[in-house]
């Protein structure tokens, strides 16, 4: 196999890799330290439906002026939203600080399926990669008795 070929075959390798792969965003839902509880319910329902569609979500807290005193205030909110989805994700930061912002972000729990697709596709590139590399040895030649 010559060069030209071989480069010709890794570029339309990675082009086929390129159109599985799923590209991951983050959406951002803001919220008030001094939210609704029909407000949050509504914020919540848009974090859930992020999580369904397999995007992570970033829950931030803007505090404005005077508010910046009562930060506990967010953080409870936060720790509520973490609870009351905690059935369908996973948290990648912890609620923290930065300047008058506070946020969390979440991340979509995998389901058990999920997983095991995954797995049966690590194995199958493994097994792939292995036949790829080493080539099958010529068969045996047995002996046959003269008759």
């Amino acid at each position: 196999m010559d060069y030209g070929k071989y480069l010709y075959q890794q570029e339309k390798k990675e082009r086929e890799a390129k159109k599985h792969q799923k590209t991951i965003t983050v959406k951002e839902v803001k919220f008030r330290i001094n939210v609704d509880d029909h407000d949050y319910e509504t914020k919540k329902n848009h974090v859930l439906r992020f999580l369904d569609e397999g995007d992570k979500v970033k829950a931030t807290i803007f505090f404005r002026g005077r508010e910046m005193t009562r930060t506990g205030l967010g953080r409870q909110i936060l720790e509520r939203l973490i609870k009351d989805v905690e059935s369908q994700s996973i948290v990648e930061f912890r609620p923290r600080q930065e300047g008058n912002t506070l946020h969390a972000i979440l991340a979509p729990k995998k389901s058990d399926k999920e997983r095991e697709k995954e797995k049966e596709k690590e194995r199958k590139q493994k097994a792939a990669a292995q036949s790829a590399a080493a080539p099958n040895p010529p068969p045996a030649q047995v002996a046959k008795p003269a008759s």
